[in-house]
Protein backbone atom coordinates (compact mmCIF):
# COMPACT_ATOMS: atom_id res chain seq x y z
CA UNK A 1 0.00 0.00 0.00
CA UNK A 2 1.23 3.55 -1.27
CA UNK A 3 0.86 6.22 1.39
CA UNK A 4 0.43 8.88 -1.75
CA UNK A 5 -1.47 8.59 -4.82
CA UNK A 6 -4.03 10.58 -6.93
CA UNK A 7 -7.72 10.90 -5.94
CA UNK A 8 -10.57 12.07 -8.28
CA UNK A 9 -12.51 15.12 -7.17
CA UNK A 10 -16.03 15.92 -7.89
CA UNK A 11 -17.78 19.02 -9.98
CA UNK A 12 -20.71 20.75 -8.90
CA UNK A 13 -22.76 23.00 -10.55
CA UNK A 14 -24.63 25.32 -8.88
CA UNK A 15 -26.28 28.73 -10.89
CA UNK A 16 -24.26 30.74 -8.58
CA UNK A 17 -20.67 29.61 -10.13
CA UNK A 18 -18.59 30.87 -13.11
CA UNK A 19 -19.53 29.48 -16.88
CA UNK A 20 -17.01 27.54 -18.53
CA UNK A 21 -13.74 27.77 -18.30
CA UNK A 22 -13.48 30.87 -16.88
CA UNK A 23 -14.63 28.89 -13.45
CA UNK A 24 -10.96 27.53 -11.77
CA UNK A 25 -13.52 24.42 -11.30
CA UNK A 26 -13.74 23.53 -14.72
CA UNK A 27 -10.19 24.79 -15.47
CA UNK A 28 -8.79 22.21 -12.63
CA UNK A 29 -11.25 19.74 -14.03
CA UNK A 30 -10.41 19.80 -18.06
CA UNK A 31 -6.88 19.85 -17.12
CA UNK A 32 -6.86 16.52 -14.84
CA UNK A 33 -8.82 15.19 -17.37
CA UNK A 34 -11.21 13.80 -14.76
CA UNK A 35 -13.01 10.58 -15.79
CA UNK A 36 -16.77 11.58 -17.39
CA UNK A 37 -16.23 15.61 -16.94
CA UNK A 38 -17.34 17.30 -20.80
CA UNK A 39 -16.87 20.75 -20.16
CA UNK A 40 -19.86 22.90 -21.80
CA UNK A 41 -19.08 26.21 -21.95
CA UNK A 42 -22.62 27.39 -20.82
CA UNK A 43 -22.64 25.49 -17.58
CA UNK A 44 -21.91 27.05 -14.14
CA UNK A 45 -19.18 25.65 -12.83
CA UNK A 46 -18.93 26.54 -8.79
CA UNK A 47 -17.59 24.18 -6.25
CA UNK A 48 -14.47 20.78 -7.04
CA UNK A 49 -15.03 18.89 -3.91
CA UNK A 50 -12.39 16.58 -2.20
CA UNK A 51 -12.39 14.67 0.40
CA UNK A 52 -15.10 11.77 1.59
CA UNK A 53 -18.66 13.63 1.62
CA UNK A 54 -20.94 11.26 0.66
CA UNK A 55 -22.45 13.81 -1.63
CA UNK A 56 -19.56 14.15 -3.44
CA UNK A 57 -16.98 11.25 -2.50
CA UNK A 58 -13.63 11.38 -3.87
CA UNK A 59 -12.34 8.23 -5.41
CA UNK A 60 -8.95 6.50 -6.08
CA UNK A 61 -7.57 7.51 -9.57
CA UNK A 62 -8.25 4.44 -11.69
CA UNK A 63 -11.10 2.82 -9.55
CA UNK A 64 -14.20 2.71 -8.43
CA UNK A 65 -13.00 2.88 -4.85
CA UNK A 66 -13.85 5.38 -2.28
CA UNK A 67 -11.52 7.11 -0.66
CA UNK A 68 -13.55 6.90 2.29
CA UNK A 69 -13.29 2.90 1.39
CA UNK A 70 -9.67 3.07 1.12
CA UNK A 71 -8.78 4.29 4.02
CA UNK A 72 -11.41 2.28 6.12
CA UNK A 73 -9.45 -0.36 4.84
CA UNK A 74 -6.09 1.21 5.88
CA UNK A 75 -6.56 2.77 8.74
CA UNK A 76 -3.15 4.19 9.14
CA UNK A 77 -3.72 6.52 6.42
CA UNK A 78 -5.64 8.46 9.25
CA UNK A 79 -3.48 8.21 11.82
CA UNK A 80 -4.16 6.94 15.40
CA UNK A 81 -4.47 10.34 16.84
CA UNK A 82 -6.88 11.60 14.10
CA UNK A 83 -8.99 8.48 14.06
CA UNK A 84 -8.78 8.97 18.06
CA UNK A 85 -9.72 12.70 18.01
CA UNK A 86 -12.62 12.55 15.45
CA UNK A 87 -14.14 8.93 16.27
CA UNK A 88 -17.72 11.00 17.03
CA UNK A 89 -17.03 12.40 12.88
CA UNK A 90 -16.54 8.97 11.76
CA UNK A 91 -12.51 8.66 11.41
CA UNK A 92 -12.91 5.41 12.36
CA UNK A 93 -15.36 4.61 9.34
CA UNK A 94 -12.79 6.23 6.73
CA UNK A 95 -14.16 9.85 6.96
CA UNK A 96 -12.31 12.61 7.07
CA UNK A 97 -13.28 15.46 9.49
CA UNK A 98 -12.59 18.25 6.76
CA UNK A 99 -13.85 18.78 3.07
CA UNK A 100 -11.25 20.51 0.87
CA UNK A 101 -12.68 22.68 -2.20
CA UNK A 102 -12.48 24.66 -4.86
CA UNK A 103 -14.85 27.45 -5.18
CA UNK A 104 -15.99 29.75 -8.67
CA UNK A 105 -18.47 32.50 -7.51
CA UNK A 106 -20.05 34.19 -10.19
CA UNK A 107 -23.14 35.11 -8.46
CA UNK A 108 -23.14 35.41 -4.40
CA UNK A 109 -24.23 32.75 -2.03
CA UNK A 110 -26.59 33.43 0.48
CA UNK A 111 -26.72 35.23 3.86
CA UNK A 112 -26.01 32.09 5.84
CA UNK A 113 -24.19 31.43 9.21
CA UNK A 114 -23.22 27.80 10.79
CA UNK A 115 -24.70 26.53 14.21
CA UNK A 116 -21.63 25.28 16.84
CA UNK A 117 -22.05 21.67 17.84
CA UNK A 118 -24.65 22.20 20.31
CA UNK A 119 -26.97 24.24 18.10
CA UNK A 120 -26.14 21.66 15.02
CA UNK A 121 -27.06 18.89 16.98
CA UNK A 122 -30.51 20.46 18.44
CA UNK A 123 -31.00 21.17 15.09
CA UNK A 124 -30.56 17.75 13.51
CA UNK A 125 -32.87 16.43 15.96
CA UNK A 126 -35.44 18.88 15.34
CA UNK A 127 -35.51 19.14 11.83
CA UNK A 128 -33.20 16.14 10.06
CA UNK A 129 -34.78 16.63 6.39
CA UNK A 130 -33.21 20.41 6.42
CA UNK A 131 -30.10 19.59 9.16
CA UNK A 132 -28.77 16.68 7.88
CA UNK A 133 -25.75 15.90 10.31
CA UNK A 134 -25.08 16.59 13.81
CA UNK A 135 -21.88 18.28 12.81
CA UNK A 136 -20.64 21.60 13.08
CA UNK A 137 -19.29 23.97 10.04
CA UNK A 138 -16.21 26.46 10.41
CA UNK A 139 -14.93 27.14 7.68
CA UNK A 140 -11.73 29.19 5.63
CA UNK A 141 -11.59 30.86 2.43
CA UNK A 142 -8.30 31.80 1.00
CA UNK A 143 -8.63 33.52 -2.12
CA UNK A 144 -7.14 32.23 -5.54
CA UNK A 145 -8.49 35.57 -7.59
CA UNK A 146 -9.65 38.92 -6.20
CA UNK A 147 -12.65 38.11 -3.64
CA UNK A 148 -15.41 39.36 -2.28
CA UNK A 149 -17.46 38.38 0.79
CA UNK A 150 -19.31 40.13 3.31
CA UNK A 151 -18.67 38.79 6.75
CA UNK A 152 -19.50 39.80 10.14
CA UNK A 153 -21.20 42.65 11.64
CA UNK A 154 -19.64 46.11 11.25
CA UNK A 155 -18.11 48.55 13.96
CA UNK A 156 -21.78 49.43 15.37
CA UNK A 157 -20.56 53.14 14.50
CA UNK A 158 -20.58 52.40 10.96
CA UNK A 159 -23.98 50.77 11.24
CA UNK A 160 -25.18 53.96 13.19
CA UNK A 161 -23.87 56.41 10.35
CA UNK A 162 -25.61 54.25 7.40
CA UNK A 163 -28.90 54.26 9.94
CA UNK A 164 -28.46 58.14 9.40
CA UNK A 165 -27.40 58.42 5.98
CA UNK A 166 -29.32 56.18 4.02
CA UNK A 167 -33.06 56.53 4.98
CA UNK A 168 -34.43 53.40 3.09
CA UNK A 169 -32.68 51.01 5.48
CA UNK A 170 -34.11 53.47 8.70
CA UNK A 171 -37.20 52.97 8.24
CA UNK A 172 -37.19 49.44 7.99
CA UNK A 173 -36.27 49.44 12.22
CA UNK A 174 -38.98 50.75 14.43
CA UNK A 175 -37.74 53.36 16.03
CA UNK A 176 -37.10 52.47 19.76
CA UNK A 177 -35.22 49.83 18.39
CA UNK A 178 -33.27 52.53 16.53
CA UNK A 179 -32.69 54.85 18.79
CA UNK A 180 -31.32 52.00 20.98
CA UNK A 181 -28.89 50.71 18.81
CA UNK A 182 -27.37 54.14 18.35
CA UNK A 183 -27.22 55.34 21.66
CA UNK A 184 -25.13 51.36 22.11
CA UNK A 185 -22.95 52.19 19.66
CA UNK A 186 -21.79 55.82 20.78
CA UNK A 187 -21.41 54.44 24.40
CA UNK A 188 -21.20 50.78 24.53
CA UNK A 189 -18.72 48.57 25.09
CA UNK A 190 -18.85 46.10 21.24
CA UNK A 191 -18.25 43.27 23.19
CA UNK A 192 -20.85 43.97 26.19
CA UNK A 193 -24.30 42.21 26.37
CA UNK A 194 -25.81 45.80 26.00
CA UNK A 195 -23.85 46.30 22.61
CA UNK A 196 -24.71 42.91 21.66
CA UNK A 197 -28.78 42.94 22.66
CA UNK A 198 -29.26 46.11 20.36
CA UNK A 199 -27.49 44.68 17.89
CA UNK A 200 -29.74 41.54 18.22
CA UNK A 201 -32.20 43.45 18.17
CA UNK A 202 -31.36 45.58 15.36
CA UNK A 203 -30.59 43.18 13.09
CA UNK A 204 -34.07 40.84 13.42
CA UNK A 205 -35.48 43.77 12.67
CA UNK A 206 -33.99 44.16 9.79
CA UNK A 207 -34.51 40.39 8.57
CA UNK A 208 -38.90 40.69 9.74
CA UNK A 209 -39.57 43.65 7.99
CA UNK A 210 -42.57 43.05 6.34
CA UNK A 211 -42.26 42.14 2.67
CA UNK A 212 -44.45 44.65 0.84
CA UNK A 213 -42.49 47.15 2.73
CA UNK A 214 -38.77 45.94 2.52
CA UNK A 215 -39.67 45.73 -1.59
CA UNK A 216 -40.58 49.34 -2.04
CA UNK A 217 -37.86 50.45 -0.17
CA UNK A 218 -35.31 48.43 -1.69
CA UNK A 219 -36.54 49.86 -5.19
CA UNK A 220 -36.28 53.60 -3.69
CA UNK A 221 -33.01 53.04 -2.89
CA UNK A 222 -31.71 51.19 -6.33
CA UNK A 223 -33.75 53.84 -7.89
CA UNK A 224 -31.52 56.51 -5.49
CA UNK A 225 -28.17 55.56 -6.70
CA UNK A 226 -28.46 54.75 -10.52
CA UNK A 227 -29.83 58.37 -10.64
CA UNK A 228 -26.11 59.07 -9.11
CA UNK A 229 -28.20 60.13 -5.47
CA UNK A 230 -25.72 58.23 -3.10
CA UNK A 231 -23.71 60.14 -0.26
CA UNK A 232 -20.81 60.65 0.92
CA UNK A 233 -21.23 58.14 3.64
CA UNK A 234 -22.86 55.61 1.46
CA UNK A 235 -20.01 55.44 -1.14
CA UNK A 236 -18.60 52.40 -0.17
CA UNK A 237 -21.83 50.49 -0.15
CA UNK A 238 -23.37 51.68 -3.10
CA UNK A 239 -21.51 49.32 -6.17
CA UNK A 240 -22.53 46.21 -3.77
CA UNK A 241 -26.36 47.23 -2.98
CA UNK A 242 -26.46 46.92 -7.00
CA UNK A 243 -24.92 44.24 -7.64
CA UNK A 244 -27.25 42.42 -5.16
CA UNK A 245 -30.16 43.94 -5.68
CA UNK A 246 -29.11 42.67 -9.97
CA UNK A 247 -28.85 39.13 -8.87
CA UNK A 248 -31.77 39.10 -6.03
CA UNK A 249 -34.28 41.77 -6.74
CA UNK A 250 -36.47 42.83 -4.36
CA UNK A 251 -34.71 40.42 -1.37
CA UNK A 252 -33.94 41.30 1.94
CA UNK A 253 -30.55 40.37 2.26
CA UNK A 254 -29.48 43.31 -0.40
CA UNK A 255 -29.80 45.42 3.02
CA UNK A 256 -27.62 43.58 4.94
CA UNK A 257 -24.46 45.52 2.62
CA UNK A 258 -25.24 47.86 5.49
CA UNK A 259 -24.78 45.92 8.93
CA UNK A 260 -22.07 43.62 7.35
CA UNK A 261 -18.64 43.89 6.54
CA UNK A 262 -17.85 43.86 2.64
CA UNK A 263 -14.10 43.14 2.38
CA UNK A 264 -12.03 43.08 -0.98
CA UNK A 265 -9.24 40.20 -1.03
CA UNK A 266 -5.88 39.59 -3.07
CA UNK A 267 -4.85 36.17 -4.08
CA UNK A 268 -3.46 34.38 -0.66
CA UNK A 269 -5.50 36.81 1.72
CA UNK A 270 -7.68 34.13 3.87
CA UNK A 271 -10.90 34.65 5.75
CA UNK A 272 -12.21 32.64 8.73
CA UNK A 273 -15.94 32.00 9.54
CA UNK A 274 -16.31 30.45 13.24
CA UNK A 275 -19.70 29.68 14.23
CA UNK A 276 -22.49 31.87 14.79
CA UNK A 277 -20.53 34.22 12.20
CA UNK A 278 -23.24 35.48 9.34
CA UNK A 279 -21.50 35.98 6.03
CA UNK A 280 -22.05 35.75 2.02
CA UNK A 281 -19.43 35.04 -0.92
CA UNK A 282 -19.87 37.94 -3.56
CA UNK A 283 -17.24 36.84 -6.04
CA UNK A 284 -14.00 35.21 -6.99
CA UNK A 285 -12.61 32.20 -7.08
CA UNK A 286 -10.98 31.12 -3.65
CA UNK A 287 -9.95 27.68 -2.10
CA UNK A 288 -12.28 26.30 0.71
CA UNK A 289 -11.82 24.11 3.51
CA UNK A 290 -14.43 23.12 6.24
CA UNK A 291 -15.62 20.59 8.74
CA UNK A 292 -17.42 17.99 7.13
CA UNK A 293 -21.09 19.20 7.57
CA UNK A 294 -23.73 20.32 5.56
CA UNK A 295 -25.51 22.68 8.12
CA UNK A 296 -26.15 26.00 6.60
CA UNK A 297 -29.04 28.34 7.81
CA UNK A 298 -29.93 30.52 5.68
CA UNK A 299 -31.62 34.11 5.68
CA UNK A 300 -31.54 36.10 2.36
CA UNK A 301 -30.21 36.16 -0.92
CA UNK A 302 -31.38 32.83 -2.10
CA UNK A 303 -33.87 30.71 -3.92
CA UNK A 304 -33.51 27.74 -0.72
CA UNK A 305 -35.34 27.46 2.40
CA UNK A 306 -34.92 30.66 4.98
CA UNK A 307 -34.48 29.89 8.63
CA UNK A 308 -34.48 33.57 9.82
CA UNK A 309 -35.53 32.65 13.37
CA UNK A 310 -32.57 30.18 13.53
CA UNK A 311 -30.12 32.29 11.92
CA UNK A 312 -30.78 35.38 14.46
CA UNK A 313 -30.60 33.34 17.79
CA UNK A 314 -27.33 31.32 16.62
CA UNK A 315 -25.11 34.46 15.11
CA UNK A 316 -22.60 35.45 18.17
CA UNK A 317 -23.38 39.15 17.29
CA UNK A 318 -19.64 40.30 17.47
CA UNK A 319 -19.20 43.46 15.80
CA UNK A 320 -15.76 45.13 14.19
CA UNK A 321 -13.37 45.85 11.73
CA UNK A 322 -13.40 42.31 9.13
CA UNK A 323 -9.58 42.26 10.08
CA UNK A 324 -10.68 40.09 12.93
CA UNK A 325 -11.68 37.26 10.17
CA UNK A 326 -8.40 37.44 9.07
CA UNK A 327 -5.77 34.35 9.07
CA UNK A 328 -2.37 35.72 8.59
CA UNK A 329 -0.15 33.51 6.75
CA UNK A 330 3.08 31.85 8.96
CA UNK A 331 6.18 29.68 8.51
CA UNK A 332 5.70 26.12 7.66
CA UNK A 333 8.56 24.36 9.73
CA UNK A 334 11.53 25.50 7.75
CA UNK A 335 10.00 25.30 4.15
CA UNK A 336 11.05 28.23 1.88
CA UNK A 337 8.33 28.64 -0.18
CA UNK A 338 4.96 27.23 2.25
CA UNK A 339 2.78 29.17 4.27
CA UNK A 340 0.57 28.20 6.79
CA UNK A 341 -2.59 29.37 7.26
CA UNK A 342 -4.10 27.64 10.70
CA UNK A 343 -7.70 28.53 11.90
CA UNK A 344 -8.15 28.73 15.92
CA UNK A 345 -10.17 25.15 15.27
CA UNK A 346 -8.85 21.33 14.83
CA UNK A 347 -10.41 20.09 11.75
CA UNK A 348 -7.98 21.49 9.72
CA UNK A 349 -5.45 23.69 8.43
CA UNK A 350 -4.38 24.82 5.03
CA UNK A 351 -0.89 25.01 2.88
CA UNK A 352 0.20 27.17 0.08
CA UNK A 353 3.08 26.35 -1.71
CA UNK A 354 4.50 28.50 -4.20
CA UNK A 355 7.41 27.00 -5.47
CA UNK A 356 9.58 28.56 -8.08
CA UNK A 357 10.67 27.05 -11.61
CA UNK A 358 13.57 24.51 -10.51
CA UNK A 359 13.94 24.27 -6.75
CA UNK A 360 12.40 22.04 -4.68
CA UNK A 361 10.65 22.01 -1.17
CA UNK A 362 10.58 19.12 2.23
CA UNK A 363 8.03 19.07 4.37
CA UNK A 364 7.60 17.27 7.32
CA UNK A 365 5.75 14.35 8.04
CA UNK A 366 2.53 15.30 9.49
CA UNK A 367 0.42 13.22 11.86
CA UNK A 368 -2.79 13.26 9.52
CA UNK A 369 -3.94 12.95 6.39
CA UNK A 370 -3.85 15.46 3.57
CA UNK A 371 -5.68 16.23 0.25
CA UNK A 372 -3.49 18.83 -2.07
CA UNK A 373 -4.38 20.02 -5.49
CA UNK A 374 -1.89 21.65 -8.36
CA UNK A 375 -3.50 25.12 -9.01
CA UNK A 376 -0.81 25.75 -11.22
CA UNK A 377 2.42 24.41 -13.58
CA UNK A 378 3.81 20.98 -13.39
CA UNK A 379 6.40 18.57 -11.33
CA UNK A 380 6.71 15.96 -8.42
CA UNK A 381 6.26 14.75 -5.60
CA UNK A 382 8.72 12.31 -3.30
CA UNK A 383 8.52 9.87 -0.51
CA UNK A 384 10.01 6.99 0.90
CA UNK A 385 12.24 6.12 -2.17
CA UNK A 386 8.84 6.69 -4.53
CA UNK A 387 7.94 9.71 -7.17
CA UNK A 388 4.71 10.69 -8.10
CA UNK A 389 4.64 13.23 -11.20
CA UNK A 390 2.08 15.84 -11.02
CA UNK A 391 0.26 18.48 -12.93
CA UNK A 392 -2.64 21.58 -12.47
CA UNK A 393 -5.91 20.13 -11.94
CA UNK A 394 -4.39 16.92 -9.81
CA UNK A 395 -5.69 15.81 -6.71
CA UNK A 396 -3.64 13.89 -4.42
CA UNK A 397 -4.20 12.54 -1.08
CA UNK A 398 -0.99 12.05 0.91
CA UNK A 399 -1.17 9.31 4.16
CA UNK A 400 -0.31 10.34 7.93
CA UNK A 401 3.41 9.87 8.76
CA UNK A 402 4.39 11.43 5.50
CA UNK A 403 7.25 13.27 4.71
CA UNK A 404 7.39 14.86 0.95
CA UNK A 405 9.29 16.42 -1.01
CA UNK A 406 7.89 18.49 -3.88
CA UNK A 407 9.95 19.57 -6.93
CA UNK A 408 9.02 22.27 -9.77
CA UNK A 409 9.26 21.91 -13.18
CA UNK A 410 11.72 23.63 -15.55
CA UNK A 411 9.38 25.81 -16.94
CA UNK A 412 7.30 27.97 -14.26
CA UNK A 413 6.00 28.05 -10.83
CA UNK A 414 4.28 24.99 -9.18
CA UNK A 415 1.54 26.15 -7.03
CA UNK A 416 -0.14 23.42 -4.02
CA UNK A 417 -2.89 24.01 -2.08
CA UNK A 418 -2.94 21.12 0.96
CA UNK A 419 -5.04 20.59 3.23
CA UNK A 420 -4.51 18.55 6.36
CA UNK A 421 -5.20 17.95 9.97
CA UNK A 422 -3.17 16.77 12.65
CA UNK A 423 -4.62 16.15 16.01
CA UNK A 424 -2.39 16.94 18.90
Amino acid sequence: MTQVFKIVPTTQKYDWGKIGLSSKVAQYAAAAKIPGFTLDEKAPYAELWMGTHPSGPSRLAGSDTTLKEHIAAYPELMGEKVVSRFRDAGAADGNLPFLFKVLAIEKALSIQTHPDKKMAEALHKEKPDVYKDANHKPEMALALTPFTAMCGFLPLNEIATYLSATPEFATLVPATIATKFIVAASSADPSSPEAKTALKDLFAALMTAEEAIYKSRLADLVSRYEAGGACEQEAGVKDLVLRLNSQFPGDIGVFCAFVLNYVKMQPGEAIFLAAGEPHAYVSGDIMECMATSDNVIRAGLTPKLRDIPNLVSGLTYGAGDASRHMVKPAAFDSAAHTALYDPPIPEFSVLQVLIPSGESETHPLIEGPSIAIVTEGKGALEWAGEKLGVAEGDVIFIGAGTGVKLYAGEDGQLAVYRAFVEAS
